[in-house]
């Protein structure tokens, strides 16, 4: 009991750390402050996504990644991709459920799909290995190779969110194309009993064409752009430096002659968490003001993601244990596990903001999400370690 005591009071530290900040976010956001207003709120959003992030990934990732871990981590990209499959498919159970407006589809699906694997476990699994006694070993080592698998799991986050969300939320918010006229409906069926060769050719080329039609159309809906954005960019060149030995050697590493290159993108980095964090307290106050959402909509996503996907999260990765798909180390499993049990992306509220469409009820999501997300990062954490320590 006193063991689960101590590790229900250590994972509870890094989520005070992440209220504290977002309480900060809520005051500059009041109309009386107006330091973190809506416009305010925009730019800072724009320098998190073309700045703060890529910069964050960009050095995390190309000082803890090497040949070595990365294929010690070969199973990450696919655990990462797996929360965001499931969460698609329980959002989807949550529109079919709820029934919203057919504009909140995306919405739901990316709340659903898209977990906030960025800020939230650079702040766990730091503060869970600074506490002496913890439950991964020596805190110097805990941090080292704790880092490097949060980098890694917040880089091809990263990737999904504009690649796979993205797109997802993009298709499931366009307009469905209007029907025939009963018209067009009623000349189709004028066909004689026995067509001729000429006209079974035309039907096989209008077949064919408005085969081609959709897959252009599909083509229009899906940006293939974003699979480019800053983010994914940076996880690229990371990637590069961190697998080359000679590129690594030249900028990672105390002695490295352009080591000032990694501790510049290093500096840029760090401003990431602070200002992504005050941006969910900004954007809590927008949830508390706006209206328009149904009850049985929020409570739906709130059950995928704090109940539905962290029990999943447990059976595949403890599935992937048994199965020796994954190494032992606790350390290491409680990362992948973790990645079921955060709230949504943030940067769902950037591609509304894209899309124009959806963002006071992003808010409202948000609010409710991240208002128990102090529940759920402090008790699914509390059993996660209890469970591979």
């Amino acid at each position: 009991m006193m063991k689960l005591l101590n590790l229900f009071i250590t994972s509870s530290k890094p989520v005070v750390e992440i209220l504290l900040i977002t309480i900060v976010g809520f005051y500059l956001a009041l109309d009386g402050v107006n330091l973190l207003g809506q416009d305010a709120r925009k730019y800072l959003n724009n320098i998190v996504f073309y700045v703060f992030s890529p910069s964050l990934i960009g050095s995390r990732l190309a000082d803890s990644v090497t040949y070595e871990s990365l294929v010690k981590m070969w199973f990450m990209p696919v655990n990462v991709l797996l929360t965001f499959i499931i969460g698609s498919l329980l959002g989807w159970i949550v529109i079919v459920i709820t029934k919203p407006p057919s504009h909140l589809r995306g919405l739901i699906v990316g709340c659903c799909a898209a977990g906030n694997l960025g800020n939230m476990p650079l702040i766990i699994v730091p503060a869970i290995c600074k506490e002496r006694g913890g439950p991964f070993g020596d805190p110097e080592n805990c941090q080292k190779y704790g880092m490097g698998y949060v980098a890694l799991s917040m880089a091809m986050g990263s990737v999904y969110i504009w690649t796979y969300v993205y797109n997802l939320m993009r298709v499931l918010n366009s307009p469905i194309e209007t029907q025939p006229s009963i018209e067009s409906n009623y000349d189709t069926c004028k066909v004689p009993l026995i067509p001729s060769k000429e006209e079974e050719d035309n039907q096989k080329a209008g077949r064919w064409d408005r085969i081609k039609r959709r897959i252009v159309s599909l083509s229009e809906k899906v940006n293939l752009r974003t699979i480019f954005a800053p983010s994914t960019i940076a996880a690229m060149i990371a990637l590069v430096i961190g697998l080359i030995t000679p590129l690594r050697k030249l900028i990672i590493g105390n002695g490295a002659p352009l080591g000032v290159l990694q501790d510049s993108v290093t500096l840029v980095g760090d401003g990431a968490i602070p200002a992504m964090t005050l941006i969910i307290g900004g954007n809590l106050l927008k949830g508390m003001r706006s209206s328009g959402m149904k009850k049985s909509t929020i409570v739906g996503v709130l059950v995928a993601r704090y109940i539905l996907l962290p029990i999943s999260g447990v059976l595949i990765v403890r599935g992937a244990y048994k199965l020796d798909m994954i190494p032992s180390e606790p350390l290491y499993q409680f990362v992948l596990l973790i990645q079921y049990a955060v709230p949504p992306a943030m940067n769902l509220g950037t591609i509304t903001q894209l899309f124009g469409a959806g963002e006071s009820e992003c808010s409202v999501i948000m609010l409710w999400t991240y208002a128990l997300a102090s529940v759920s990062l402090t008790a699914w954490p509390t059993f996660f370690m209890w469970l591979v320590a």
